[in-house]
């Protein structure tokens, strides 16, 4: 045997860089992807209750009646998804003064001029706008949802409730589904390593100090080393 196959040789930075640490642990995952399914669930049928032109999707998920039955259920699954992920994140979602100033250079980010923009925490600006933004539109979804769905308890004297509660869960939904599909391009093509992240829990060291440093020195207490 040679002394190379003893002596143990020193990690590059390349080494270090891939080196793995943890993101979302096991039950952070599993809820974000319950609540996925959930809200696609109601994604699905929700555009087909909306318009005839749409209603083929309800095949998709056993036909109308099916859809009709199961739609305010998912909702409350899906709410409850939300909570769960409020109770897990809502501390780390507090917006901070580095937020402001990486939104007032958001234009960086959308150039990936990441050098002119602050080091962010555990997530970013845009992360956290879009969790209220699903916070806060789930709770009038959830609202709306229940005089929608018990529509027939509602007295007559009170029937502009149910119109009112028809334009807010239409317009909240749109704005979710608008929602949802920015998060999913950042998510798996504009931050690339984000999707992985949320299927395996782990992140490279140098995916966290480029996209996420201050939680990155928050987690491992090390810098980069230098290059």
């Amino acid at each position: 045997m040679s002394t190379t196959d003893t002596v143990r040789r020193p990690r590059t930075t390349t080494d270090f860089d891939e080196e793995l640490i943890p993101r979302y642990s096991f039950v952070e995952r599993v809820n974000h992807w319950f609540g996925a399914l959930t809200y696609s669930y109601c994604l699905i049928t929700g555009l087909a209750f909306w318009t005839p032109y749409l209603y083929w999707l309800a095949a998709i998920v056993g036909g109308g009646p099916t859809a009709r039955f199961w739609h305010p259920w998912f909702g409350l699954f899906f709410t409850v998804s939300q909570f769960l992920m409020f109770v897990q994140w809502g501390g780390d979602m507090e917006m901070d003064h580095d937020d402001r100033v990486w939104a007032d250079n958001i234009k960086a980010y959308i150039n990936n001029e990441d050098d002119k923009l602050p080091p962010v925490g555990r997530f970013n600006w845009g992360q956290k706008i879009y969790f209220w933004a699903m916070v806060g539109s789930t709770i009038l979804l959830l609202l709306s949802g229940f005089v929608l769905w018990y529509v027939e308890a509602v007295p007559w004297s009170f029937h502009i409730l149910r119109y009112v509660a028809i334009l807010i869960h239409a317009s909240v939904a749109l704005i979710t589904i608008g929602l949802f599909l920015i998060h999913v391009y950042m998510s798996t093509l504009l931050e690339e390593g984000s999707f992985a992240s949320m299927v395996y829990g782990t992140v490279t060291r140098a995916w966290a100090w480029t996209f996420h440093r201050k939680w990155y020195y928050q987690v491992t207490g090390k810098s980069r080393p230098n290059q």
